[in-house]
């Protein structure tokens, strides 16, 4: 009888814990207050500058007519889409280096994790869809404008984002199935697999495996979709006889191969390995960078190595000055 009651004591105890964990902390990198506040000033200039160069890449696409094209409307859909990744993480993350209370509920976890690896997907799936359209428009540009009709774009774009939403509800209906009972204390400035697999008091072996095999089908599938694009365009790079067509091509494949090598190698060294060697304030660090700093850097990379998007650039300031200049002069 005694050892009956001990037991439903254990349970209740058990059901107790569950029940109570409806907020996660998120601890972050660190409780020095001046660090934090050093890291508050960084972090929102990288995100002022990130929100500054997508949101205005979009804008560019859109009011210059000479970059409406595939090309560009890929570019476009990419710097909106690194806007609202780096919004899904940042703005939370500003808000918990200045104050004690670092709370995020059940749902805002759950809200966020699905978010981050929605667009974390698309943003795979978009540059193999970026990748095969300069396959097409340099190895075969006679039958460019067919093959890539708006039709065709369009639905590599919804496709890309319909691929991410349903990799995204995968992963984040397994991991928050699990019971969380033993801390709510997530060792991460968001709500990502890794550190909350680690204070999961559930059996999350089968939650590893499918982290793995399904980024890692992922990575597998869009890399070698990059990597089949970019064999054929070198072929067409070297019967081309002209040295300016071969610069204009190195120019604009060359910033797309920067930034799908960058990310796709922190992805991979991210989620791609076995569980056991884990470290989750290395990987914090690692995570940071693919969604905050490289959302950063894709509008540079794509526009600073593309004459285009430079012309237009120069276009919009010169039509800005021109006209502060009369306002000015009236």
């Amino acid at each position: 009888m005694s050892e009956l009651s001990s037991h439903l004591e254990l349970c209740n105890i058990k059901l107790k814990n569950l029940t109570e964990i409806t907020m996660f902390i998120l601890r972050g990198f660190t409780d020095d207050t001046e660090l934090n506040v050093f890291l508050f000033f960084l972090f929102l200039s990288i995100y002022l500058f990130t929100l500054i160069g997508n949101l205005g890449l979009v804008l560019l696409v859109i009011g210059d007519s000479r970059l409406h094209n595939p090309m560009y409307y890929f570019l476009s859909v990419l710097s909106f889409m690194d806007a609202c990744y780096s919004s899904v993480i940042t703005p939370k993350m500003l808000v918990n280096l200045l104050v004690e209370n670092k709370a995020i509920s059940f749902l805002g976890c759950a809200t966020q994790m699905f978010l981050a690896f929605t667009f974390g997907t698309t943003e795979c799936f978009l540059l193999a869809a970026m990748a095969y359209d300069r396959y097409l428009a340099i190895y075969n540009p006679l039958s460019y404008s067919v093959k890539m009709s708006p039709s065709v774009y369009v639905s590599l774009i919804t496709a890309s984002y319909v691929g991410g939403i349903l990799h995204a509800t995968i992963h984040t209906v397994a991991t928050f199935s699990l019971s969380f009972c033993a801390s709510n204390e997530i060792r991460h400035v968001f709500c990502d697999i890794p550190p909350l697999l680690a204070i999961s008091c559930s059996d999350t072996h089968i939650n590893q495996l499918l982290l793995f095999y399904l980024v890692g089908l992922i990575e597998l599938i869009t890399i070698s979709i990059v990597l089949i694009s970019y064999s054929f365009i070198l072929l067409a790079i070297l019967r081309m006889h002209s040295t300016a067509g071969r610069q204009k091509v190195f120019s604009t494949c060359g910033s797309h191969l920067t930034g799908v090598s960058i990310y796709y190698g922190t992805l991979l060294f991210m989620y791609v390995r076995p569980s056991s060697s884990y470290a989750l304030d290395h990987d914090m660090i690692v995570s940071i960078f693919y969604t905050i700093i490289i959302t950063m850097l894709n509008p540079v990379i794509y526009s600073l190595r593309n004459k285009d998007v430079k012309e237009a650039m120069k276009k919009l300031f010169e039509k800005n000055w021109f006209i502060n200049r009369v306002h000015f002069l009236h």
